[in-house]
């Protein structure tokens, strides 16, 4: 009886031991490109510190966050400030950003010009249907002087700034019809408008070469506005296994893999 307690006892010491020392899973939600293949990146990195990396690929911008809202993510990594603002204020949500990782440029692609001074009087012109990314569209559109924004519309300053609709357009000198559509729709539907404001990471999707944009708004402004965040729940920022995941997507050796492995088509934030 007692060599049975005493071999019960040490199953159970043995048995917690391991529980302790079992990997502890972490599931981040990311679009394909280039979120997952950086999350991907620092998985081998994390295990050995007892993370197992579960990555969730979404094709849209809102699955990211209800999911995260409902805790069936414990992260997530596609997004920058003024969406993620757009989203906690629009649904009553308490997201925090935990650290900058990378910038992605914005685009104004065409395959049917190759400069803007081709652009037609009356010209087809798509820009994501979302509030933030279609007034980040129609800023680019003010910055080209393609047409201009009521007041106070202007680049932004600050990641609250408030963005503007198409009811914010003061003029358009081109007569230009613009349609708002799904970003994720906009790299193929390419051949049926003139031109097309793109999120960098559905052109990296969809294999369009970048360098034959008609203009790249690289999102550089040095203060991380358009840069891409590691976001999680409010009161989770500082949970060890997310400040190892935000330690390891702002190591050299990520900085390294974003430039080797992306060759300038998108830029690291830290």
């Amino acid at each position: 009886m007692k060599l049975f307690k005493k071999t019960s006892l040490l199953i159970g010491t043995t048995l917690f031991s391991a529980a302790l020392w079992a990997n502890q899973t972490v599931t981040i939600g990311a679009s394909a490109t280039p979120h997952a293949v950086i999350l991907e990146h620092i998985k081998p990195e994390l295990a050995k510190q007892g993370i197992d990396l579960k990555i969730k690929v979404y094709a849209d911008y809102v699955q990211p966050n209800t999911q995260l809202v409902a805790k069936k993510l414990d992260a997530n990594y596609f997004q920058y400030r003024p969406f993620l603002n757009d989203f906690n204020a629009k649904n009553k949500a308490n997201l925090v950003p935990v650290v900058a990782v990378h910038t992605e440029p914005f685009l104004l692609y065409s395959v049917k010009i190759n400069h803007l001074n081709q652009l037609k009087d009356g010209a087809t012109v798509a820009i994501p249907s979302d509030p933030v990314n279609g007034g980040r569209g129609l800023l680019l559109l003010a910055k080209l002087k393609l047409i201009t924004l009521k007041a106070p519309f202007k680049q932004l300053a600050l990641p609250t700034d408030k963005l503007p609709s198409v009811r914010d357009i003061a003029s358009n000198p081109k007569h230009l019809k613009i349609k708002e559509l799904d970003s994720a729709m906009l790299p193929r539907i390419l051949s049926q408008v003139d031109i097309a404001a793109l999120n960098s990471n559905y052109v990296l999707e969809s294999k369009l070469d970048i360098k034959k944009s008609l203009y790249i708004e690289n999102g550089q402004d040095g203060k991380n506005i358009w840069a891409e965040y590691l976001v999680v729940r409010s009161g989770d920022q500082n949970r060890p296994e997310i400040q190892k995941i935000a330690k390891a997507l702002n190591s050299d050796a990520t900085r390294q893999f974003i430039q080797q492995r992306f060759k300038g088509e998108i830029y690291s934030a830290f």
